[in-house]
């Protein structure tokens, strides 16, 4: 089993797709580096099965002109991505490495109509020297932005790290708990230590809810139709400009504050939860910054359960405490996500939906109940819940886009992870008949037997029985 940090689950990336963006994004940065010793002046790349399929709704061949221009997803400035995309076209030029060659962007990033067989996403670059092959690379975008080089055994992780606590299955945190009497976030935190001091988990911590809360913010103060051709109207700023009665703020502490003041009644905090969920992949949609969560295509669920607690749950609880709490919430959440990575997946193009949204549900549900007090126990049953209520989902985007039904689901997701939070607060673990165990090894047996044209292919479902040109109703 794979040794993971929470923040290989947790990345700061790009939208609109985890696995179709920020995976060959990745690659094409590694890529690149492989040839600061190599003669060449062509680069080709060639696209597989679902990368092909649905790559250019996904914006893979985007990614992978910024990713071979050396721009890293964490830091790029988002609103130049035009500019950088038309300077290419342009001059019909792409420079790598301080290099610049010849390069047609519908020329020489090749969408093939057929997969090879060692997983669906696969991609392969091809450099050459006057029409002579001088190198050859495939990597597999296997999801939530990790990749595997061809031939290589190991992921690009960190597994020298000897952790403390070795986790791979959810009954080997239940031993660590019952050995040490630790809290499921306790027994986290020692791993995270054998990959980084306590001061740069904090920053990181820090880092990440940051981000995700701009996300939402930003999401929430812009309104408009989101790219891509389906005309699908941004909803998030609508309903929370509607929620805060008309207010604009200009600012996130000046609109959290806003939001605090509001009626707090089930169905208005609903609605800010689904409002949450909404605004963070419709800024994934626009490839706005993201947290993948564990993916791109699921990143709003755990920001909008996260702010639900925060929002609502915490008001006499000081700065100091809430950021305790956050800190709580992704370690938790983050393991839940490493469970599902190491005995699932969480590439939609592998398991559907199931393995994006259903897999954020069930971290989210962990973290909540994390926070709220509950008994890990109760924190294991919450995310098996969660779980348990989204095998089979299909992943059947229209036009390859993530848009519907994707941005939805993030909301329906979001709600579920808070309901299955609050069921398994109010029950009794010891009288569960289904375990995490159980539900990730049925997500898995889904998985393989689910038919391909519900992986990320746009070949069946809404994708086939929806006319692309209509907005979300």
């Amino acid at each position: 089993m794979e040794t993971i940090s929470i923040f290989d689950i947790f990345k700061i990336g790009v939208g609109p797709s985890s696995s179709h963006t920020l995976g060959p994004w990745k690659a094409a940065l590694h890529f690149s580096k492989t040839l600061s010793n190599i003669k060449f002046n062509k680069v080709q790349i060639h696209l597989y099965g679902s990368l092909s399929k649905t790559g250019v709704g996904h914006a893979t061949d985007i990614a992978l002109q910024l990713g071979l221009l050396g721009y890293l997803p964490e830091t790029i400035d988002t609103s130049e991505i035009a500019t950088h995309l038309t300077n290419v076209k342009n001059t019909s030029q792409l420079q790598i490495n301080d290099l610049a060659i010849t390069f047609e962007p519908n020329a020489d990033i090749i969408f093939e109509n057929y997969a090879l067989p060692h997983h669906p996403n696969t991609l392969t670059f091809i450099a050459y020297l006057n029409k002579q092959q001088v190198t050859k690379t495939t990597y597999y975008s296997i999801g939530g932005g990790f990749i595997e080089k061809e031939g290589e055994s190991k992921q690009e992780l960190d597994t020298n790290v000897k952790l403390k606590f070795p986790i791979n299955k959810a009954a080997d945190l239940t031993k660590y708990i019952e050995n040490t009497g630790l809290p499921i976030h306790e027994i986290v935190y020692e791993n995270e230590l054998c990959f980084n001091s306590s001061k740069i988990i904090e920053e990181k911590i820090h880092n990440i809810y940051n981000t995700m809360l701009q996300c939402v913010y930003n999401g929430c103060n812009k309104g408009g139709i989101l790219p891509g051709g389906l005309n699908v109207k941004r909803r998030a700023y609508e309903i929370s400009t509607q929620l805060l009665n008309g207010q604009s703020l200009p600012n996130v502490k000046e609109w959290m504050n806003a939001i605090k003041k509001t009626k707090a009644d089930f169905t208005a905090i609903n609605k800010w939860v689904s409002c949450f969920a909404l605004a963070v992949n419709e800024e994934n949609a626009a490839m706005g910054r993201v947290v993948t969560s564990p993916t791109n295509g699921a990143a709003g669920v755990i920001p909008a359960v996260l702010l639900h607690y925060v929002l609502f749950a915490t008001k006499q609880l000081s700065e100091t405490n809430v950021f305790e709490a956050i800190k709580k919430f992704l370690l938790t959440a983050g393991e839940i996500g490493c469970l599902f990575k190491k005995g699932a997946t969480i590439s939609a193009a592998v398991g559907g939906c199931q393995a994006e949204i259903g897999v954020s549900s069930a971290m989210a549900a962990a973290g909540l109940t994390e926070v709220l007090g509950g008994s890990p126990g109760q924190v294991l049953m919450a995310a098996e819940i969660a779980m348990e209520h989204h095998l089979g989902l299909t992943c059947d985007p229209i036009k390859g886009l993530v848009q519907i039904p994707c941005i939805e689901r993030n909301a329906m997701g979001a709600n579920k992870a808070i309901t299955a939070a609050n069921l398994a607060i109010m029950s009794k673990p010891e009288n569960a008949v289904v375990n995490l165990d159980a539900v990730i090894k049925s997500m898995w047996d889904t998985a393989q037997d689910m038919s391909h044209k519900y992986k990320e292919t746009a070949e069946g479902g809404l994708a086939i029985n929806i006319s692309v040109g209509l907005s979300e109703c």
